[in-house]
């Protein structure tokens, strides 16, 4: 069976791994209804089925992710309700009498009376940190869910800034958090101590897709990571913390659970298995960069909104990184025809037609802007192709 950990002050015995709800739903389309097909049904069915006969029974959705809830609502109860810990998500709204709406809507879709986690969803920016905080806001109208016995912990969900994040988790308001945290993306650690502190419980968004394509890895990277895959590796890393609680796996079918169950029997090793790891990623990260790009790469960079055409700068310098050390490049060109098209979820946009006489003045506290020129413009050259037309949120 699947281990637990303590989810922070909810008291909640949470499975180190969750049943994301996001991948295995038909249609991103809901509206106007239409019938869902029964080998999408049936597939849905098993995958939650099986998840719950390992002890994955934490399962999450949201009202954005198309078909998912209303395909959960018949699944769900065929399960012994009070042995699932159900989780939604809503976005937070300027008027949070639409904010209630939405997730009444959510409750009707899903056919319950009561979910047992409830995240203001996509806390991104700055604007709807306080639309959920101020006063009479969306925080104050879920607590009042919870009073009325409509959820039992309230929690948020977060692609935004390392700085946001950090400020809405030490704010103490949320009992606990939906972040991204893995081996490639790490700046999100100052908000892990914040959680701790506050005693939150801890979730970690979509460790397989947003933490390098770990499904479908190079062999690179597969090699540095050996005997572990790269999932394993990644799994391994982010459970090995103790204020990480459960990892998201956006389960499309059965058999997607099946590798990181076996990781989770070499949990106890982690402290051998992972340094000789670590340390080959950290030689392959050395040999790809210059110790004086390594400690200045992001030194300067403006924020995507000052910079010209709102060209997010830092997370293309980000991805061509991860691309030349890990041969990523894969993972990096999707995330880059992303740009754009994500909206709050991942801002910015690429780099596009930029000349280097737009592109150099935007640089001028870089410690070397024309090094930093050379590599935006690179990162062009190799990541830019077909755009993305859609964000995957949990996966």
């Amino acid at each position: 069976m699947i281990p637990t950990r303590r989810f922070g002050r909810t008291e909640l015995s949470m499975p180190v791994l969750t049943c994301g709800g996001m991948r295995f739903q038909h249609r991103w389309d809901e509206e106007p209804p239409k019938p869902i097909p029964a080998e999408n049904q049936a597939n849905l069915s098993a995958t939650i089925h099986r998840a719950v006969e390992l002890g994955i029974v934490h399962l999450e959705t949201a009202r954005g992710y198309g078909t998912s809830e209303a395909q959960l609502a018949p699944v769900v109860k065929t399960l012994p309700r009070e042995q699932i810990i159900l989780q939604t998500k809503v976005s937070p709204q300027a008027d949070p009498n639409e904010f209630e709406r939405v997730f009444r809507t959510s409750l009707s879709r899903l056919d319950q009376p009561f979910v047992d986690l409830f995240s203001l969803h996509g806390i991104n920016q700055r604007e709807i940190l306080e639309w959920s905080l101020r006063p009479g806001g969306c925080l104050e109208r879920a607590r009042q869910f919870q009073k009325q016995g409509l959820c039992r912990w309230v929690g948020f969900s977060t692609h935004g800034s390392p700085e946001l994040v950090e400020e809405a988790v030490s704010s103490g308001k949320f009992d606990y958090v939906n972040l991204h945290w893995y081996y490639i993306f790490q700046e999100h650690t100052p908000s892990l101590a914040a959680a701790k502190k506050n005693d939150m419980g801890v979730f970690i968004i979509s460790p397989n897709d947003k933490g390098g394509m770990l499904y479908q890895p190079p062999a690179k990277l597969t090699q540095a990571t050996s005997p572990l895959t790269p999932m394993e590796f990644n799994a391994l890393f982010c459970l090995r913390d103790p204020r990480v609680h459960t990892l998201s796996i956006g389960a499309a079918r059965p058999t997607d659970f099946d590798e990181h169950v076996r990781t989770l029997a070499r949990l106890d090793e982690a402290p051998t298995l992972l340094p000789p790891i670590e340390k080959r990623l950290s030689t392959l990260w050395t040999e790809a960069h210059s110790a004086e790009w390594r400690a200045n790469w992001d030194r300067g960079i403006p924020n995507w909104k000052e910079c010209p055409k709102e060209a997010n700068f830092r997370e293309i310098l980000r991805l061509h990184n991860l691309a030349s050390a890990y041969d990523l490049v894969d993972y990096a060109r999707m995330r880059y025809n992303l740009l754009g098209q994500g909206g709050h979820w991942f801002p910015g946009r690429p780099i596009g037609n930029l000349t280097p006489e737009e592109i150099l003045p935007a640089l001028a506290r870089c410690p070397n802007p024309q090094e930093t020129l050379a590599h935006l413009l690179a990162a062009r050259d190799r990541l830019q192709g077909e755009k993305v037309e859609r964000l995957s949120k949990s996966a």
